[in-house]
């Protein structure tokens, strides 16, 4: 009775809001630029620091031999890591304003052009940059400009739009090119987006002699260290869940605010792990992916093999259409199909499960037991191999094998429960369709 109290406050409260949140314009259009046009570039640059830093912690003769063979010409591999790493947040800022302008019918391209430029303009000193290293100033356009490159796509897309719907910009006669109207309707708030960004980096830098970057990065700090701890990562997970719980993508809402830190940590671990220093991150985005949702969100894939040996024909039947996603880590077929959106009984291990994983795989890269995330594979890379790759060891495998076993622990009593309510009622309908 209590849980049907609190799904239905859940659904007729705390969903209506939560739902607004997760249609948040911003927030998409930052969740897009992380994942269409930073995720690619992170990707392809992890290959390369794959090959740079084979995993020697594994004694294997194929392995220490790939480690001499390419220890001379180490650097040479690591330049595309550095310049796809190293501009991480170039990406996010031309996506952000691509996405927001998208959204509100705006050239997206001149917006995502307009964004990169101003970003490149706070990212340099404000002085003769001809006598700046680029190597200086490669950090902050990799993972420690991201918060000032969601800044700045933010506020090239709304000034386009500003000037665009009060008419500040600079119309064609009819009968002019397509492409020189659209050169000519981008001048005035390219002009101006401009000089707004070179103003504030000009009086950043005169008066605190670091770049905006810089000056952002020391005060988001504190927030970093935060995104970085246990309380944070819990009520991240916890929040996941309870969206799930009532049907709303919740790695998609969480991720949309929590995704510059996390990558933050990510590009810090890196860059640690190229000069062979501690791993200062915990709180990435492999931790959540390769780790909590393995099989998809809620740790699922324990239940997908409950379904398939299931009594019940109507899990059964779910376990069988779900197995090959589950592989590749979706799982809205068990989601939505058994279901777990809004079902009393599933609902406590649902969010119980991926807190308690949560917690191993903090504990376990806290201590050091298993080392910490330096590459971010695709969600869609399975259970082990995922695991492997992500922290560069085979104890990543490990950890995933203990936290599967754990959900699965978590699981079963409240699966046997629920398949007993189903074969009731499936042995009812049988019944009455005699």
């Amino acid at each position: 009775m209590k849980n049907n109290s609190l799904m239905d406050w859940m659904e007729n409260k705390l969903m209506p809001v939560l739902a607004k949140i997760a249609q948040n314009v911003y927030l998409q259009s930052i969740r897009d630029a992380f994942a269409i046009f930073a995720l690619p570039v992170i990707v392809t640059g992890a290959l390369f620091l794959i090959v740079a830093n084979p995993p020697v912690s594994i004694e294997w003769g194929f392995i220490q031999a790939w480690a001499r063979a390419i220890e001379p010409i180490q650097g040479q591999i690591l330049i595309p890591f550095q310049l796809t790493f190293g501009l991480m947040s170039l990406m996010v800022a031309f996506g952000t304003a691509y996405s927001l302008a998208s959204r509100w019918d705006l050239d997206d391209t001149i917006a995502g052009i307009i964004s990169m430029l101003s970003f490149l303009i706070v990212s340099f000193p404000a002085t003769d940059i001809t006598q700046v290293p680029f190597g200086d100033v490669l950090d902050y356009l990799g993972g420690q400009g991201l918060f000032v490159a969601i800044i700045v796509g933010i506020v090239t897309a709304w000034i386009m739009r500003l000037f665009t719907q009060k008419g500040l910009v600079l119309e064609m006669p009819a009968g002019v090119p397509p492409y020189v109207t659209r050169t000519f309707r981008s001048l005035v708030p390219f002009f101006v987006t401009t000089i707004l960004f070179w103003a504030i980096e000009w009086i950043v830098w005169s008066n605190f002699n670091v770049t905006l970057p810089q000056l952002v990065l020391d005060l988001f700090k504190p927030l970093v260290a935060v995104s970085d701890s246990y309380p944070a990562a819990l009520a991240q997970i916890v929040l996941m869940m309870l969206l799930w719980s009532v049907g709303i993508h919740g790695m998609n809402v969480v991720s949309s605010v929590a995704y510059p830190f996390w990558m933050t940590q990510l590009a810090a671990n890196a860059k640690a792990a190229v000069a062979g220093e501690a791993l200062p991150g915990i709180v990435t985005e492999p931790f959540f992916h390769m780790f909590v949702h393995i099989g998809g969100s809620g740790i699922t894939w324990p239940l997908v093999i409950m379904f398939l040996m299931s009594k019940s024909q109507q899990l059964k039947n779910i376990g069988k259409t779900s197995l090959i996603p589950a592989v590749f880590n979706i799982n809205e077929p068990v989601i939505f199909g058994a279901p777990l959106v809004l079902n009393p009984i599933m609902f406590i291990p649902f969010i119980l499960a991926p807190a308690v994983t949560t917690t191993i795989t903090y504990i376990a890269f806290a201590t050091n037991f298993v080392p910490r995330t330096i590459i971010q594979p695709p969600f869609t890379v399975p259970v082990f191999l995922g695991g492997i790759i992500s922290t560069g060891s085979w104890r990543g495998a490990l950890l995933q094998l203990i936290n599967l076993i754990v959900a699965a622990i978590i699981y079963y009593p409240f699966f046997k429960t629920y398949e007993k309510q189903l074969v009731k009622n499936e042995m009812e309908a049988l019944k009455d369709n005699k």
